[in-house]
């Protein structure tokens, strides 16, 4: 990477910046709709495919479970290779592996596609957040930046409720991949017009030995708690991946101490603000992934919402995280510190969650549902922000893409064990539920749907616990001042 000699200006801004920030906030957008997306039509692909109960589940953990364990690699490699060359990897990747995807004719076929989704993904998403990182470097223009894109991270996974339920009622559930095509092609034209970046030349080296210890460990992980959903968590085998996955992840910690060039340098997790932003962002989603489960499923089975109106429910979320991140937290990130952001915006989702134990089956959307949502939406667009910009701000240019890399990973490995231990949670409250009062065989069905609604607001119950957790991380870890990124801090890439 170039860099400044003493007695040269400051890079200016290029003009085209902004244009910029729209194809990274895209590729965003692309990555994170496809988290959830796939969700409503998931019915409709399981009936066309042939695919049992069992193994449906790995349309979603397919995804998560490639996009979680690789993204450290991804972050490293957009690194090395440079970060407008991996984006655009990751962006014509992605779009192949959709292809694919939509034109699956079985089972398998959907899950290999969805997993070479979830590769491509960890290539584009630290790129993404990297150049979005190099590119603003002004206080008051990051926190817009990151106001921006802190919204697409939170509410992209509630548009693609919307979107999905569009799609799989007007078109059909093969859509929802296919659509991933046109947007990838648009945003690869964007970054060769926009972007422009170079590889970072002072760490010539993959650290092998850390990618199969970090990377292992984290497929492990989220390998092990995706199989508690079927199998059930007294499984010798779920607790020996999950026993097998630390034990790597200690391994790599270790190794990352000793390593001439470390997948991860450990003085980004050392540094207290940086790790109570990972550790906040991480149990936030636990709650948000899992309410997106649980209220998918009471839309439509207790409701009985369509796909198009489920999807729509969630837009008031979606609309409430817009006005959080960009008109109340991107207007105040550089003002106050994160922790007066986070902490509040963690309590407000905590308290959504803890409206959501109150609902049963005859529940309303309007009175018991959106007021959750409303809530939950402030919450988390409070929190992103002020997350995604102190955890990159300040950080050295070479280390930029494996910092992105970090945040990500914390975002996707807790929604991956957020989603299958509260799902868990939530089944085995529903069935002890019903073994408790099924008293008479003629109400079988009804209070099988009270015991599915009591499973969920134990479950919810459980998520708001975890979201006041990170209420508390954030009030104790993050007391950085107010985030200022200045040109100063770090020399960035020329960007456009």
């Amino acid at each position: 990477m170039s860099v400044s000699g003493a007695d040269e200006p400051p890079a200016r801004p290029d003009p085209r910046r902004w244009w910029g920030l729209w194809t990274i906030a895209l590729a965003q957008l692309m990555v994170v709709l496809d988290a959830t997306i796939v969700n409503i039509a998931l019915p409709s692909a399981q009936r066309d495919l042939g695919m049992s109960d069992g193994d449906r589940q790995w349309v979603i953990t397919a995804y998560t479970l490639a996009f979680g364990g690789l993204l450290l690699l991804g972050g490293r490699v957009s690194d090395l290779v440079g970060r407008r060359r991996t984006f655009v990897i990751g962006l014509a990747g992605f779009a192949v592996a959709s292809a694919l995807g939509g034109a699956a004719t079985t089972p398998g076929m959907l899950f290999g596609a969805r997993a070479l989704q979830g590769v491509f993904a960890a290539v584009l998403a630290p790129s993404a957040l990297s150049l979005l990182t190099t590119t603003f470097t002004d206080s008051r223009e990051r926190a817009r930046a990151f106001g921006i894109y802190g919204t697409l991270a939170a509410g992209g996974a509630a548009i693609g409720f919307v979107v999905g339920g569009l799609v799989t009622e007007y078109l059909n559930w093969r859509w929802c991949l296919y659509v991933n095509v046109p947007i990838a092609v648009v945003a690869v034209v964007g970054a060769l017009v926009l972007l422009r970046d170079t590889p970072d030349r002072t760490a010539d080296r993959l650290d092998v030995p850390g990618v199969l210890l970090g990377c292992g460990g984290l497929i492990a992980i989220v390998y092990g708690f995706a199989e508690a959903e079927p199998r059930g968590w007294t499984d010798p085998l779920v607790w020996a991946v999950i026993a097998a996955g630390f034990m790597l992840l200690a391994g790599f910690v270790w190794w990352q101490k000793r390593a001439p060039a470390p997948l991860l340098p450990l003085h980004i997790l050392l540094d207290r603000n940086r790790l109570g932003c990972f550790l906040t962002m991480a149990m936030a989603v636990v709650g948000m992934f899992g309410m997106f489960l649980f209220m998918t499923y009471y839309l439509q089975v207790v409701l009985h919402y369509s796909p198009v109106l489920t999807g729509l429910a969630f837009l008031p979320m979606t609309a409430s995280i817009l006005t959080g991140s960009t008109q109340i937290s991107a207007r105040l990130v550089h003002r106050v510190p994160p922790r007066l952001l986070m902490t509040p915006g963690m309590l407000l989702a905590a308290t959504g969650m803890l409206i959501l134990t109150r609902m049963t089956v005859h529940s309303t959307y309007v009175t018991d549902i959106l007021p959750s949502l409303v809530l939950m939406g402030l919450g988390m667009g409070l929190t992103f922000t002020p997350v995604f910009s102190t955890a990159t701000a300040g950080v050295d240019p070479q280390d930029a893409g494996v910092t992105s890399a970090t945040v990500n990973t914390a975002q996707q490995v807790g929604g991956s064990i957020g989603t299958a231990l509260l799902n868990t949670v939530a089944t085995t409250s529903g069935a002890a539920y019903v073994t408790a009062h099924l008293t008479d065989p003629a109400r079988r069905a009804q209070v099988t749907t009270e015991g599915m609604v009591h499973g969920y607001t134990v479950a919810i119950g459980w998520a708001a616990a975890i979201m006041l957790l990170a209420a508390l991380t954030a009030a104790l870890l993050a007391t950085a001042k107010p985030t200022r990124y200045d040109a100063q801090d770090a020399v960035p890439e020329p960007v456009g």
